[in-house]
């Protein structure tokens, strides 16, 4: 219980204290970050009067902050580990409703953007959020519709996704990683043909950097990416003997080499959004966050509760204030 009001003290000390000096931090070329949100809970019905702010890039047209919501949490897609019943903890805490406040702590302390996948239910929440609550999240969403030659189950879904709103979309890294082991490249590119046709940015996601390679040497015409990057010094990481297998067949990882992921997404200009950074909460947010930033990532995806919103936030913009980045800004 004291850890847990502790916890809660800080965030609310932090916020208030940012709210009176409104303290203005330079990040990056040209982005100021002022930390001056009201330090209240808040709901889509309530929120506060002053904002955070999070430094911001743009991929295509879209701009977007540098620290984005991921959905999994909110879809109930938990990787636990072993730990079965967190699945049904999840499920039972984020509720339609809970979801819906979620999204506005984020907008509230600076996050504008929300990556997810077509979950079952998940677009009406969406569509509620904005259309009906006034919500001004964007949407960057990866189809589920299988990816097949004629492409007409996905270029429906992409189709019926542009028509209800969304911001952007991607290729599901679960697709791409099967597309590219079965020698299916050509089917990446027309997925990502698909969403381009539609007139909003059009991304590929992946766990497998070959993907980013086969993409790279195709010259396929992808927008963005979202790869996984997550280093391996937390107690479930994969063990040497691991590392020959694929990312899907050991649990507690995502990330591969992450090493080789730096040193190849240093030659990638195209705008990089990283996930599984805290490798599903095995790292803490500080850390994670700060190795992302530092080996390269122009945006970090963070499943987050609504309650850790907050801090997540005081930290991502700590950590962007000190980087020292090899690879340059490329959004």
């Amino acid at each position: 219980m004291n850890s847990w009001l502790n916890r809660r003290k800080f965030i609310k000390k932090s916020l208030l204290t940012s709210a009176g000096s409104a303290l203005a931090l330079q990040v990056g070329p040209g982005e100021v970050v002022a930390q001056d949100t009201a330090g209240q809970p808040t709901t889509a019905k309530s929120r506060p009067t002053l904002k955070a702010r999070l430094p911001k890039g743009r991929i295509g047209k879209l701009q977007v902050s540098r620290l984005l919501l991921g959905g999994n949490l909110l879809t109930h897609f938990t990787h636990s580990r072993d730990l079965k019943y967190v699945y049904n903890l999840t499920a039972h805490y984020n509720t339609e409703e809970k979801i819906i406040e979620t999204m506005a702590v984020a907008e509230a302390h600076g996050i504008d953007t929300l990556v997810i996948h077509t979950a079952p239910g998940i677009m009406s929440v969406l569509k509620k959020y904005r259309y009906e609550r006034g919500g001004k999240m964007k949407w960057i969403i990866c189809p589920t519709a299988p990816v097949e030659a004629q492409m007409k189950a996905y270029g429906e879904q992409v189709r019926q996704l542009a028509d209800e709103g969304t911001d952007a979309i991607y290729l599901w890294g679960v697709h791409a990683d099967s597309l590219v082991s079965q020698g299916k490249v050509d089917l990446i590119a027309k997925a990502v043909e698909i969403a381009r046709d539609f007139g909003i940015p059009s991304g590929v996601g992946a766990h497998d950097l070959r993907v980013i390679m086969e993409c790279e040497e195709n010259q396929i015409d992808a927008d963005f990416y979202i790869k996984t990057l997550h280093h391996h010094n937390y107690p479930t990481a994969p063990k040497p003997n691991e590392l020959t297998k694929a990312v899907a067949e050991v649990p507690g990882y995502w990330c591969k080499n992450p090493q080789e992921v730096v040193d190849f997404m240093k030659g990638v200009e195209k705008p990089w959004i990283a996930f599984k950074v805290m490798a599903a909460g095995a790292i803490p947010p500080a850390d994670a966050f700060r190795y992302a930033f530092e080996n390269g990532a122009d945006h970090v995806l963070a499943g987050m509760f609504d309650f850790e919103i907050a801090e997540d936030v005081l930290i991502a913009n700590k950590v962007m204030t000190k980087v020292k980045r090899a690879r340059p800004w490329k959004s």
